[in-house]
């Protein structure tokens, strides 16, 4: 019975771009011109970051008003720390940052991450 509670079998894929280089943020920026980009902060040592992952991708739906990038801390503090220094946002463990118009319009951390308060932030000008 508690299978079918946790079942994955209703559970969209998430599309998920990875970020491991830091040129890829140039096309982000251009992306963010066109739709809203979710940049996921995410350490794969750390329990709470774990947690809020999977809660966010048993949330997450094919109609995301945002495209998804992840980017594993431990892999590539380097691309974290210009985040940090490029947008002006402190760097936390997990973190959503959405980016529009080459700008961070909102962030997030911890079990604050929402997918639904995301996919409305993405829609805001």
């Amino acid at each position: 019975m508690l299978g079918k509670l946790f079942s994955s079998k209703d559970k969209v894929p998430l599309p998920w771009k990875n970020l491991d280089r830091i040129s890829e943020l140039e096309e982000i920026e251009n992306l963010s011109k066109e739709r809203a980009v979710l940049l996921f902060k995410h350490s794969t040592r750390c329990s709470i970051s774990a947690m809020a992952l999977g809660r966010f991708e048993r949330s997450y739906k094919e109609e995301a008003l945002f495209e998804p990038y992840y980017l594993d801390l431990i892999a590539h503090r380097d691309i974290s720390n210009e985040i940090a220094s490029r947008y002006g946002v402190k760097h936390e463990s997990p973190q959503a940052i959405l980016i529009r118009n080459g700008k961070a319009v909102f962030n997030t951390s911890h079990m604050g991450i929402s997918y639904e308060e995301l996919n409305t932030m993405a829609q805001k000008e």
